[in-house]
């Protein structure tokens, strides 16, 4: 496999800002802008590997779930997960199939793998679910939540009316079953999306066969894999800041131009990267650094080839 090759982990507010809406036009508006961004690296040599998170759109699908129950039964949350790659991927595909002739000078085929990734079935966070899905909700709403479908509720912003959200496993990825299609592609120069949301989880019963279960995969842990056995160069993590920074939001706020593994370790112990926000990418990338003896770059959409040149992002190297 070529060198330079890129491992481009795409948040799911890439697609869909927190703060926005959820209507298609809106999302399309916000993909075909990352698909520039993405083009723009392939038009400098740049072999990509796209994958994403699907937090908003996955937890938009739960709710059409729960409204619908009356007319429709719900689907499990994996097939909901198998959903939202399909929608991401589509709509990537879309654009990036538009700006490649334009910005490329030439068609490049794009392929989205719909993928299984395999997890523990014993991993102790399935007892003890902590990853939110899904929106807020009042006490009472949540109460009626868990009494309706036994879902998981967990009061995650006790400041708030509407704090409570349902909460679901995050066990960490092993395998990725698709992995052999993934790596097919790629040789045939084919830009590949795989692994949308962290993947589809599942377990391997006893006579080998797999079943989803009802969890969300950490997209960035996945990432860390799929760049690991792709044999990427480079593991980019796009997400709403320029630089990791270490006290941020206060006045002792101090960004990083490059990381250690071992002090990327040390920074995370010490409670600088919170768990729900920047602690998963800083530890993932750490992860994929230790294991390949590559470099992870963590930086926004929008300084992503400049990052790869060198010129800002954080850099987490061996």
């Amino acid at each position: 496999m070529s060198k330079r090759v890129v491992v481009i982990a795409l948040g799911g507010n890439a697609i869909l800002p927190s703060h926005g809406t959820g209507t298609y036009e809106r999302q399309l508006h916000n993909v075909d802008a990352t698909a520039r961004q993405i083009a723009d690296l392939v038009k400098h040599h740049y072999k990509v590997v796209i994958t994403h998170g699907n937090g908003p759109q996955v937890g938009n699908l739960l709710v059409q779930q729960e409204h619908a129950q009356c007319l429709l039964p719900g689907q499990p949350l994996d097939n909901c997960d198998a959903m939202t790659q399909g929608q991401i991927g589509y709509m990537l595909q879309n654009r990036l199939a538009y700006h490649f002739p334009r910005m490329c000078g030439r068609e490049i085929p794009v392929c989205t793998v719909l993928t299984q990734v395999e997890v523990d079935p014993h991993s102790a966070c399935f007892t003890r679910p902590t990853k939110p899905v899904g929106t807020f909700h009042t006490q009472a709403e949540a109460e009626e939540l868990h009494r309706q479908h036994g879902y998981n509720m967990k009061l995650v912003k006790p400041q708030a009316g509407k704090g409570w959200r349902r909460v679901v496993a995050s066990p960490r990825p092993l395998r990725i079953i698709e992995e052999a299609s993934i790596l097919q592609l790629l040789d045939n120069h084919i830009v590949v999306i795989a692994c949308g949301g962290g993947g589809i989880p599942v377990v391997r019963a006893d006579d080998g066969m797999l079943r989803g279960v009802e969890a969300v995969i950490d997209k960035d842990w996945t990432a860390a894999l799929l760049a690991e056995r792709v044999d990427a160069d480079y593991l980019l993590i796009l997400t709403d800041v320029e630089k990791v920074a270490l006290h941020w939001g206060t006045p002792r706020e101090r960004t990083l131009d490059r990381l250690t593994v071992a002090q990327a370790k040390r920074y995370c112990r010490q409670g600088h990267f919170p768990e729900g926000s920047m602690g998963p990418k800083v530890q993932a990338a750490a992860r994929f650094v230790e294991s390949s003896g590559q470099q992870a770059i963590i930086t926004s959409l929008r300084t992503a080839r400049a990052a790869l040149a060198g010129k800002t992002g954080t850099w987490i190297g061996p």
